[in-house]
């Protein structure tokens, strides 16, 4: 890889999470202070997300995986996607926001999967080049969070700016994609099915128990996993955290060190340790913010920020390393899209959608709720869903190293 392609890949992953990360964090907040929108139109908000996730497979699948060039449809859904994110910033009420934030997200997932395409493609070793490039994407998260921090838009009421900084990102990506290297469509003239697109071809792994109760777990823990993502802004702010948006950057930060400690802990701990351990952070995160304030217990915010690091690696990172282990050579990008689905899409779909009319249960003003009920609940959720899998998931790990562990041969799937 040269080191201009190397610029351009690294550049193009710093847009692509700065994008997201300049608008995502805050919109709860956004939503609340500006469309006076309640906690329910904000958990619908923030659906689109997975709803996002569900349909971003068919795209992939249908259209840049057999007819056009990765970096194209990347730069199209980019430019579509600025003038999307500009649009939102026009409208005065969630009922018109709405619509906009759905239609962006429909496009901006995709662009996920395709941006991992376009570097995969340019690398020799991904196992050793991807982490490198991967890294300049959480550094975009974490500059657009400084950014909206230092320029003090949550305390000055003009979150609007966040989404067109995010449009004038995405312009910018959009234009800059022409001009990645070329990435060819992978499955040109090839037939397609439905159980390709969604990863059904791996649904042979629920036949393992342990894998089983690991699926069944992961779209549980997703659930609460969605309280965190559209409310811990509009908290942090309720509350009297100054730049708030600044300070979550440091669950960036916690996510980077832990990834790098990972291997680490995890041929010390072993899967279900490991498992075991992100779950447990997610409760402890709740209980942080059920009982943190801006006073003596502060320490406690910031501690349910910092802890990200372990809710996510330990269990989504070790997730993913459980299914490309369990699932072989033959099934794990199935597999992985199978997870994916069923964890970012209807798990955090399902979270997203009982978050808000809890929120909005324990409003006890126009202005404040109880957040200490309100955070013990996806807290208790986590601490369930810690013993369940505790009790029913066996880590045999002589067994769960063979490769493609009690497949099947799929059944024909609809052709498209």
């Amino acid at each position: 890889m040269t080191g201009t392609i190397r610029a351009k890949l690294s550049t193009m992953m710093f847009l692509e999470f700065f994008i997201w990360g300049a608008w995502f964090v805050t919109m709860g907040t956004y939503l609340g202070k500006t469309l006076h929108a309640t906690g329910t139109q904000n958990g619908t908000a923030y659906a689109t997300q997975a709803l996002g996730a569900i349909i971003a497979p068919f795209i992939v699948g249908l259209i840049a995986d057999r007819y056009f060039s990765a970096q194209k449809i990347l730069g199209i859904l980019h430019l579509m996607g600025a003038v999307l994110l500009w649009y939102v910033t026009s409208v005065a009420s969630f009922d018109a926001f709405y619509p906009g934030i759905l239609g962006y997200m429909i496009i901006y997932m995709p662009t996920l999967a395709l941006v991992n395409s376009v570097a995969f493609k340019q690398m020799a070793d991904p196992s050793k080049d991807f982490p490198l490039i991967r890294v300049f994407g959480t550094a975009g998260w974490i500059v657009a969070g400084i950014i909206i921090g230092l320029l003090g838009w949550e305390q000055s009421g003009t979150l609007v700016l966040t989404f067109k900084m995010a449009a004038g990102a995405s312009l910018i990506l959009g234009l800059l994609s022409f001009t990645l290297p070329d990435t060819p469509p992978a499955k040109k003239g090839q037939k397609v099915t439905i159980g390709d697109i969604i990863g059904l071809d791996s649904i042979g792994l629920l036949k393992n128990k342990s894998y089983l109760v690991f699926f069944l777990a992961s779209v549980a823990i997703c659930i609460p996993l969605a309280f965190y993502y559209n409310f811990t802004n509009p908290f942090l702010n309720e509350v009297g955290m100054k730049k708030a948006a600044g300070v979550q950057t440091l669950g960036q930060f916690s996510e980077l060190i832990f990834m790098a400690l990972m291997p680490l802990f995890f041929v010390r701990l072993g899967v279900k340790k490991m498992l075991a351990v992100g779950m447990l952070a997610w409760a402890l995160r709740y209980v942080f913010f059920a009982y943190g304030d801006v006073g003596s217990n502060y320490w406690m915010l910031i501690a349910g920020i910092v802890i990200h690091g372990v809710c996510y690696d330990f269990f989504f990172v070790t997730g993913q390393i459980y299914t490309d282990r369990l699932a072989g050579p033959r099934f794990k990008s199935a597999a992985q899209g199978f997870i994916t689905l069923a964890t970012y899409g209807i798990g955090m779909l399902i979270g997203f959608y009982i978050s808000g009319p809890i929120v909005d249960h324990w409003q006890t003003s126009p202005t404040s709720h109880n957040w200490q009920t309100i955070w013990l609940i996806p807290g208790g959720i986590a601490a369930i869903v810690l013993i369940l899998f505790f009790l029913l998931f066996t880590d045999r790990n002589k067994t769960e190293t063979q490769p493609g562990l009690d497949i099947e041969e799929p059944s024909a799937g609809i052709e498209i």
